[in-house]
């Protein structure tokens, strides 16, 4: 059978490129900001769960800093700290780098709602969802971008 698209070698790859493995990561406990371990050895989680932890890291890793990771990895909300930005402006800043932090993760499809704010402290709230492969990803949590490593 012919195939009647006009790039008919071009199409198929294109496909098959996004057509992704299945997300798997280490589960991190949030409150303790450690990975759990279990019999000695990192539990595993996969799907949406992994991108959820993968998210979390990804927020606290500053961008740049560490050889282990790519220069795609981490955000670049350590930047803020000391700025004499008004606090609109530091709030809207903190936005664009949670949504660019993100969106290098191919599992994720689009970042929403995204709502920043800092509080008295000088932590940096976040909430918002984030849509996946795996379906909606609600996040939220604070960040303490003096001592984000």
């Amino acid at each position: 059978m012919c195939n009647m698209t006009i790039f008919p070698m071009i199409q198929p790859q294109i496909a098959e490129a996004r057509q992704l493995p299945l997300c798997r990561d280490v589960l991190w406990d949030a409150a303790k900001g450690i990975p759990v371990f279990q019999a000695g050895e990192p539990v595993i989680v996969q799907g949406a769960q992994a991108v959820a932890s993968w998210i979390w890291r990804a927020l606290r890793v500053c961008r740049y800093r560490h050889e282990l990771y790519t220069w795609d990895y981490g955000s670049e909300l350590e930047g803020l700290i000391g700025q004499a930005y008004t606090a609109a402006l530091k709030q809207a800043e903190a936005r664009r780098y949670v949504e660019e932090a993100l969106a290098v993760n191919p599992y994720i499809q689009a970042v929403r709602q995204i709502q920043t704010e800092f509080d008295e402290e000088g932590r940096l709230l976040i909430r918002g969802a984030v849509d996946t492969v795996y379906g909606p990803i609600e996040i939220g949590g604070d960040i303490d971008a003096s001592a984000a490593g």
